[in-house]
């Protein structure tokens, strides 16, 4: 067995599963399978033990290590409130039953989760190991998902991140670029404090762990965060994007969160730590700032 990878990513058609096959298929000899919901339906049984099964055997046979890197998810927040049916099935039964495969199968699992998890009332960086209260549906459906895979017997990880946005897909920062062009300013809110990441980093960082995890050398600790470090508001992570399209900041204003009411409650303060990703010898991500930049610098997507 070679040092290669061979990484299937449910929910690959998404903003970071598409950095995922993006990353992995740069690797010489590296292989990468990232089908989408209508591909692979993480909900059903059968289909999700054949997938697994036969994605490990057609590594094994090609001698690279197979790896499942669970980037699926019902991730619309709000939505979630009145239709908690579908965000459990995706996010809290999807992860039971991509576990029990991979357990079968003997093939390591990389879950992603979400800050959502804890209640937001933090005034410190949260640790993995800190007490969870999740404040909506989404978060209560993520956070039964890392528990149905930790439960498992699969070798698996549990990877929390936050504020994740990329060239692909719905994102704050696509927002905040089409709203650049459309009006001459804007609100945004300052009393929300969390990481903005940069997808593209999250999934370098997640390969790093995968090649860990297919050695059999994956972190003691089952629970790990990452992001791009460093912290601010959406109001400073607007304005950095203004400054990154080359307008003015100034055009966005400061407002509250009670000046926005949603659904679901957003967490007032969601930064995570990395010091337990730090301490397993994984890379840490580079400052959200120069994330931001890079994004601009490397991603036409963004302004498109």
């Amino acid at each position: 067995m070679t040092g290669r990878l061979a990484v299937l990513v449910p929910g690959g058609r998404g903003q970071l599963g598409g950095e995922l096959k993006r990353l992995v298929q740069q690797r010489s000899g590296w292989l990468a399978h990232a089908p989408g919901s209508r591909e692979l339906d993480v909900t059903d049984e059968g289909a999700v033990a054949d997938a697994v099964d036969s994605f490990a055997e057609t590594a094994r046979d090609a001698r690279l290590r197979p790896v499942v890197i669970n980037a699926a998810a019902y991730t619309a927040v709000d939505a979630a409130e009145s239709d908690a049916g579908a965000a459990e099935r995706i996010n809290a039964t999807g992860p039971r039953l991509l576990a029990a495969a991979c357990a079968g199968s003997g093939v390591p699992l990389l879950h992603v989760s979400t800050d959502y998890v804890f209640d937001g009332t933090a005034t410190e960086p949260y640790e993995p190991d800190a007490p969870t209260a999740p404040r909506t549906a989404y978060g209560r459906t993520k956070l039964a998902g890392e528990r149905a895979v930790l439960d498992s017997a699969a070798p698996a990880w549990v990877v929390r991140t936050a504020w994740v946005y990329g060239g692909g897909g719905a994102n704050f920062v696509r927002s905040m670029v089409r709203l650049a062009a459309e009006r001459p300013e804007l609100s945004v809110v300052d009393d929300q404090i969390g990481s903005p990441t940069w997808a593209a980093d999250l999934a370098a960082g997640l390969v790093e762990l995968a090649e860990r995890a297919a050695r059999r050398d994956g972190p003691r600790q089952p629970v790990l965060h990452c992001t791009n470090t460093g912290a601010a508001s959406w109001w400073e992570f607007a304005r950095a994007i203004f400054a990154e399209l080359g307008t003015d900041p100034e055009r966005v204003r400061p407002c509250g969160t009670a000046d926005f009411p949603r659904p679901a409650p957003r967490p007032a303060y969601s930064v995570l730590s990395d010091r337990a990703w730090r301490d397993a010898g994984l890379t840490p991500l580079r400052p959200w700032r120069e994330a931001l930049a890079a994004a601009f610098e490397q991603d036409p997507r963004l302004t498109t």
